[in-house]
């Protein structure tokens, strides 16, 4: 278990959670004695700034983020050190996503030249979706190798 002597700096935090990691987002699944609904999840945060994640408006992802207001991320790595950075708090805004939205999510995960079709696909196939956007108000983080 990580103690005060492995935590991140607020600047080390901000950049970590700033690179393209794959998170989990965590949120209530609004069911008593069951467990947050917790899923894999491309996201985009910059230094200082909001965090937002895009999903299915009428997905249960999207439901449960609407209806609870909140949510968390976890990301982390195992290399060159075992780091991770959790984040939680109250979603500001939820806003129709743009063309735009889904293109910038698209390339911070994705290679330039698979960008164009995934974007193609992800309009076809997912439907409606929704920005959520979290102001990040309690974080939890460790480097276990420094």
């Amino acid at each position: 278990m990580a103690d005060k002597s492995n935590a991140l700096s607020r600047e080390e935090r901000e950049e970590f959670l700033s690179e393209p990691h794959i998170a989990a987002l965590s949120v209530d699944s609004g069911e008593e004695g069951r467990a947050p609904l917790t899923l894999p999840i491309w996201y985009q945060y910059e230094p200082g700034g909001e965090l937002w994640v895009m999903t299915g408006t009428t997905s249960r992802k999207g439901v449960l983020l609407t209806k609870a207001g909140r949510f968390s991320l976890m990301v982390d790595r195992m290399v060159p050190t075992v780091r991770y950075v959790s984040v939680e708090g109250p979603i500001v805004s939820v806003e129709p996503a743009t063309l735009a939205e889904l293109e910038e999510i698209t390339r911070r995960y994705l290679p330039p030249e698979r960008v164009a079709a995934y974007v193609e696909s992800a309009v076809a196939v997912f439907g409606e979706q929704s920005v959520f956007r979290m102001r990040p108000q309690r974080w939890l983080t460790a480097d276990l190798g420094s």
